[in-house]
């Protein structure tokens, strides 16, 4: 057996006690496996574990391994659907182009400006890729005071305005919510956010019925178990599957 099949197994073990607890199954919760900073072919490894939900943080790093990705059958339009790519973190806007030509998804849209240049990507005529399109998103919501988080202020101008504008968006298909809970913090502030995001989900979904709000995307490696018991669909692992990242290499 395999390093990535024993973090496998006790990933999933642990998923399925989390579940136990909090009186849920554990169909209810998407395992998205953290591939940003490892190669091709560790996402080869894990697809051929079963795998098919992969999170990147980056859009220049994963257009370096989509070539790989692609001579391996695993990225290409005759092997639609056979793994989901989305983009997790932050979003620049001279880079929307580039992340709706290479993602299945973005999870991490954090301003209205932002979801316009997707929306008008999405919906150019078929000439590069999977364009013309309805690209699933999720909304980024900031709920930690940190100030290196991204992220929506769940109370301000702009997030009114960006739920008010989406269902107007033709070419983006709204999902749900996304969050990362303070780092080094008590249990219970980390489980207060986690509790939040539900709430804001609550409430913005009586507030706008022509918006989907099906995903919960809060927990990752080391509070994943929280966020199940506050109502996460997905969580997205990376250390505890993968194993340590190697540092990034100083920019020179």
């Amino acid at each position: 057996m395999t390093a990535l099949q024993e973090h496998l197994e006790r990933l999933e073990d642990a998923i399925t006690a989390a579940c136990r607890a909090a009186g849920r199954q554990r169909g209810e919760v998407e395992l998205m496996a953290v591939s940003k900073t490892y190669p091709a072919a560790t996402i080869a490894a894990a697809a051929a574990l079963g795998l098919t939900l992969f999170g990147e943080n980056r859009v220049q790093e994963f257009a370096g391994k989509a070539p790989a990705l692609e001579a391996a059958g695993l990225r290409s339009s005759t092997a639609a659907g056979t793994l989901r790519f989305h983009l997790i973190g932050h979003l620049q806007s001279n880079k929307t182009t580039r992340a709706a030509e290479l993602f299945d998804a973005v999870d991490s849209v954090d301003s209205l400006h932002i979801a316009e240049r997707l929306n008008e990507t999405a919906g150019r005529p078929a000439a590069v890729g999977n364009l013309s399109r309805r690209l699933p998103i999720l909304l980024e919501v900031k709920l930690s005071p940190e100030e290196t988080k991204a992220g929506l202020d769940p109370d301000s101008a702009e997030t009114a305005a960006l739920l008010e504008r989406l269902p107007d968006l033709p070419h983006l298909r709204m999902r749900g919510l996304m969050t990362i809970a303070p780092f080094g913090v008590p249990e219970d502030e980390t489980r207060a956010c986690f509790r939040a995001l539900r709430q804001w989900r609550d409430r913005w979904a009586a507030a706008h019925p022509r918006l989907a709000f099906d995903v919960l995307s809060m927990g990752m490696s080391g509070d994943f178990p929280l966020a199940i018991a506050e109502g996460a669909t997905r969580i997205r692992v990376g250390t505890a599957l993968f194993g340590p990242r190697a540092p990034r290499p100083e920019p020179h």
